[in-house]
């Protein structure tokens, strides 16, 4: 077999599925609004991906606990992920207040706003309990309630474990489940060059003008650095995590997660392929379904990004000064409060966004502008939390496995 053609072999998938975002991408410029007849064929994709991550969320976690002999390892698994995550939304926030101090993207920019209704004041009470808890078992079902799915999940796992013998059985079924619905994440993802083909064609059609306009200074930082940071962060993370070895493993597998992740704007739906990816590269069963999952609900670097940006630019605006010790303290509290804590409540883009007004005293106006952006930069932000999520299972392996692990791995 020539390079080539292992090359091809290699890639093939990916490859397949940037093409066709780049034909869907250059029908939508082509088309503009009219593209938007192809919007349907992305839902359904987009449909069918949502459809089955909550009970593919439930079976894979409760599979991992109940299946885990040593609660040990488990305790050492959230541990290190909570590490992990805390430390690359720390990192991610202090390189975009670097660039933006550089940059100043939202000086000199002038954007007329519409009066806005007072903001609902925050509870923090009210807050928590909603990020834990649903009030009826129905709405555990539902991808807008994933924190209380992620604990309900845990916890019956752990009562399955700790039924002994008994609950055998039980975990054996639960296993043989997850399998079957990675089987149902493969056979759907032959549908996915047809789906996001549509779904770019739409996107770019209807708003592709809007980044051109009064954001496009706050989107030429954005853009770029999302991707820096997916290329040089990642590659610092996965050599942590094994070395050369892990590099080259990274970024060979993560292409699919990364085209998914910007094509349906969601780190849940892009959950079922980052598992299969996570697969491939080695990390073990019960911390690719342990991490990944809770990752993809609480493990936000993109939006920790993104956060400062948003603060920055209504600096620019509003004539502040983006300097100050208490400044860039504030904004990186929210931005991981953004990308960690606040991403598992319903609605945390929003609080988020409510915090930066609120803290830095900003007119109530100031709110529809940092929304847009944080609707402008969806796409490279949930790349960046989806694809974090891939390393952050490998720096967890390391942590947990030791250095040796990419070496001794078993993929299950």
């Amino acid at each position: 077999m020539t390079t080539t053609n292992k090359i091809w072999e290699a890639y093939k998938f990916p490859i397949i599925l940037i093409v066709s975002i780049i034909i869907g991408s250059l029908v939508g410029m082509a088309l503009g609004e009219q593209a938007l007849i192809f919007k349907p064929f992305g839902d359904i994709f987009l449909n069918l991906m949502f459809t089955v991550v909550v009970p593919l969320v439930f079976i894979t976690i409760s599979s991992a606990v109940s299946n885990m002999a040593n609660m040990k390892r488990l305790g050492s698994i959230l541990g290190y992920l909570l590490l992990v995550f805390i430390i690359t939304g720390l990192i991610a926030a202090v390189i975009m207040i670097t660039t933006v101090t550089i940059t100043q993207p939202g000086v000199g920019v002038n954007i007329q706003v519409e009066a806005v209704n007072e903001i609902e004041k925050l509870n923090a009470g009210e807050q928590i309990v909603k990020a834990l808890t649903v009030t009826d078992f129905t709405e555990l079902i539902s991808r807008r309630n994933m924190l209380p799915l992620i604990l309900f999940s845990i916890f019956f796992g752990l009562c399955v474990t700790l039924l002994g013998e008994k609950g055998k059985k039980i975990a054996e079924g639960l296993d043989a489940l997850s399998q079957v619905f990675m089987k149902m994440i493969q056979l759907i993802m032959y549908y996915a060059p047809i789906g996001l083909a549509a779904y770019f064609a739409a996107l770019i059609g209807e708003f592709g003008p809007k980044l051109l306009g009064s954001y496009a200074k706050a989107m030429a930082v954005y853009y770029p650095i999302t991707i820096l940071y997916f290329f040089i962060a990642f590659a610092v993370y996965s050599y942590f995590a094994g070395g050369g070895t892990g590099v080259r493993t990274y970024f060979k597998n993560i292409i699919s997660p990364a085209v998914t992740s910007i094509a349906t704007q969601s780190s849940i739906a892009t959950l079922p392929v980052n598992l299969e990816a996570a697969r491939r590269i080695g990390v073990s069963k019960d911390i690719r379904e342990i991490v990944l999952p809770i990752g993809a609900t609480m493990h936000m670097d993109g939006s920790c990004l993104s956060a400062i940006l948003k603060i920055s630019f209504l600096f620019g605006i509003y004539g502040k000064e983006f300097a100050g010790i208490d400044t860039f303290a504030i904004a990186i509290l929210i931005s991981i409060m953004s990308g960690v804590v606040m991403s598992g409540v319903p609605g945390g883009g929003l609080i988020g966004e409510m915090l930066i007004v609120n803290l830095y005293g900003f007119p109530l106006e100031a709110f529809p502008i940092i929304a847009t952006i944080g609707f402008l930069v969806d796409p490279p932000a949930t790349m960046v939390n989806a694809t974090g999520d891939t390393v952050a299972a490998m720096m967890v392996s390391r942590l947990v496995e030791g250095k040796e692990w990419l070496k001794n791995k078993v993929t299950v």
